[in-house]
């Protein structure tokens, strides 16, 4: 199994110029991918709101240009825009694995006076992989709020957690086939995404600190693959948020410890300029 998780910048590159069709086409050039993650996606957001959006449903236009894939978007803002309708901003995961059930949940948004902020939300998705179903939950956090992105890491363990009790312990209630319908969970997850921390900020211990109720630990894929190596850079590369800054290692994909032993690689993509980020490879075998 083979994801690809990527933070898109509305498909904005570092050329300033927005074309799905090229997120699409570069992340294909760069896996072979069955499952793809990817954060800001943008839809009847206009320039200047957003920079060199021209409106498009990116939702849609993304999913027709991967035929044969399962889209599954997940949208944090919900709000009116400028021409009387809604523009919606989010995230999507798509998939050409068989896709089971899927949850949208979002993510706590504690005030947080004179901060600037948006509401997020992690979609999740449980995949058909050649080795069993997996939980794919990708999401992007909090960039300026530090009191909002750490409710969200442990909302984010919580979600986890909570999907990891009914892999160990549902019960079959209803088969019915109805809303009611009880389907237990695999305990196999992967959560993934532009997390807006740092390796050495303290958001990254919390999310891998152990559980007190059973919940098997996540771990961080890169260190699995890649132990005693620092993070490669995933942001800020190519384009500066601050000119002065350096490159930062924001994008994660955790596993949990069922799918530890299955990572065979955790690459990241550094030539792309598609956009603001660069694109993670996992491979799980």
């Amino acid at each position: 199994m083979k994801l690809v998780t990527w933070n898109v910048q509305w498909c904005r590159g570092v050329d300033g110029s927005v074309d799905p069709a090229r997120i699409v086409s570069e992340a294909r050039r760069i896996a072979d991918f069955d499952v793809l993650c990817l954060q800001e996606i943008a839809d009847n957001f206009v320039d200047p709101d957003l920079a060199g959006a021209s409106g498009d449903d990116q939702f849609a236009v993304i999913a027709s240009l991967l035929p044969g894939f399962t889209a599954v978007p997940g949208v944090g803002v919900d709000q009116p825009a400028r021409d009387g309708g809604r523009r919606r901003f989010g995230n999507m995961i798509l998939s050409r694995l068989p896709v089971r059930q899927v949850y949208r949940h979002l993510l706590p948004y504690p005030l947080d006076p004179g901060v600037p902020s948006m509401p997020r939300i992690a979609v999740e998705a449980v995949v058909g992989a050649p080795f069993g179903d997996v939980r794919v939950i990708t999401t992007h956090l909090e960039y300026y709020s530090a009191k909002q992105r750490m409710a969200q890491v442990l909302a984010l363990r919580s979600i986890y957690a909570e999907g990891y009790a009914y892999a160990r312990d549902a019960q079959i209630t209803k088969d019915d086939g109805s809303p009611f319908h009880t389907f237990v969970r695999p305990r196999a997850t992967i959560i993934t995404g532009d997390c807006n921390f740092e390796p050495d900020d303290p958001e990254h211990p919390a999310i891998l600190a152990p559980f007190d109720d059973g919940t098997a630990r996540l771990h961080d894929a890169w260190e699995v693959a890649h132990p005693g190596t620092p993070h490669a850079a995933t942001f800020c590369i190519y384009q500066k948020t601050d000119p002065s800054g350096g490159e930062l290692h924001c994008d994660f994909i955790f596993v949990s410890d069922e799918l530890r032993a299955r990572v065979r690689g955790l690459e990241v993509d550094q030539a792309t300029q598609a956009s603001d980020h660069q694109p993670v490879i996992l491979t799980l075998g």
